[in-house]
């Protein structure tokens, strides 16, 4: 995607610099700030302070932390260190996992001597696939907006609502539930997005409203609990979100808040799509309210706001009384009967074993 008139992925390996490359999303969308993750400390801050965000992207990071570890140091302990520290950083997105496996299976058996070149190119090729994923859920996703914009007036928009930020910024390009909306806009489809603010963090607010202002996306931000009354009224033709981990059956585990989206939607007879790449599915787990484990962060994430004052400058303000506690679970879980479909690089299908064995043969699954 483009900042500017500048192409960026979300992380990147500068060659002439020989660094690993992030945009710190902690401070958007008011500033746009590059840093260096060099150290595996660095790399491991920014997972579990949120400089980096999004299954996807999380997954790319601990690959690339890896690879710059395995430059420093080959050695078993030091590979399984990483794997260790990092796996620590954020338990709920499975990409993760998913990545320090890839990496950690890949290099176990290569000599000591070759393991900063594979690794270094592994975390490349994790980038690059992460990228067609994104682009072909895009593509599946857009047949779903094209049925529903044929039964449009003339001029009339597809209005989408999307939860939190499952954009470029959380994916290393595209991202997952934003795909579709920007292969609707380039195919020249009016499309027009609800963006709801998704607290406590606000990433709908402050990641995708930015995302869809740079791509030219028509959208408009609502309060979280706006949805439902949208639906009531028809202002929404289709949801599609994304997702940290899904099960395999077919639980899809997303950001909080998440679940009363799907519960309006299928309320209001709206349908629900949950946007996923592949390694964000967990085949090892069935269901996914009793088995995800839900990751709970810091009270000051709900009781302190960060935003630009008037005189531009940024800070962060309390919105409660002093000695509030903040509960702060940052996902939820929506059971597959609230989902109308997910949307893979492989294809739509149902949420169900069946439906995921049927894009996904190659998966041993215990039906």
């Amino acid at each position: 995607m483009k900042v500017g008139e500048k192409h960026y992925r979300s992380i990147w390996y500068d060659n002439e610099e020989r660094a690993v490359k992030i945009i710190d999303q902690r401070w958007l969308p008011h500033e746009f700030k590059i840093v260096d993750l060099i150290s595996l400390d660095d790399f491991a801050v920014s997972i579990r302070d949120m400089w980096v965000r999004g299954a996807p992207l999380i997954g790319a990071t601990a690959a690339f932390a890896v690879s710059e570890e395995m430059k420093r140091d080959p050695s078993d302990n030091s590979l399984n260190n990483a794997w260790d520290i990092l796996h620590e950083t954020r338990p709920t997105a499975i990409n993760l996992r998913w990545a320090l496996n890839q990496m950690r299976d890949l290099l176990k058996d290569v000599p000591k001597n070759k393991r900063a070149e594979i690794a270094h190119a592994r975390a490349l090729e994790i980038c690059d696939e992460d990228v067609e994923r994104n682009r072909q859920i895009g593509l599946h996703g857009l047949e779903i907006i094209k049925k529903i914009a044929a039964k449009k007036k003339p001029g009339e928009a597809v209005n989408i609502l999307t939860h939190c930020n499952a954009g470029w910024l959380a994916t290393v390009d595209w991202g997952t539930a934003t795909s579709p909306m920007y292969h609707a806009v380039d195919a020249g489809i009016n499309v027009h997005i609800w963006v709801d603010e998704t607290r406590p963090r606000n990433q709908g607010a402050q990641l995708t409203a930015w995302e869809m202002d740079s791509h030219g996306v028509p959208h408009h931000l609502i309060v979280d609990n706006a949805g439902g009354h949208l639906m009531q009224h028809g202002d929404v033709d289709l949801v599609i979100v994304g997702t940290d981990r899904t099960s395999s059956h077919g639980d899809v585990c997303n950001k909080i808040g998440t679940y009363l989206k799907a519960l309006a939607a299928k309320d209001n007879n709206v349908p629900f799509y949950v946007a996923l790449p592949s390694p964000t599915i967990d085949w090892t787990i069935k269901d996914g309210i009793k088995e995800i484990p839900i990751e709970e962060r810091e009270s000051h994430e709900i009781t302190h706001i960060q935003g630009k004052l008037e005189n531009g400058t940024l800070a962060k303000v309390q919105i409660c009384p002093d000695g509030t506690l903040g509960g702060n679970p940052a996902f939820d879980v929506t059971p597959r009967h609230l989902i109308t479909g997910l949307i893979t690089e492989r294809g739509i299908c149902e949420p169900s074993p069946q439906g995921l064995a049927a894009l996904f043969p190659e998966r041993v699954l215990d039906k």
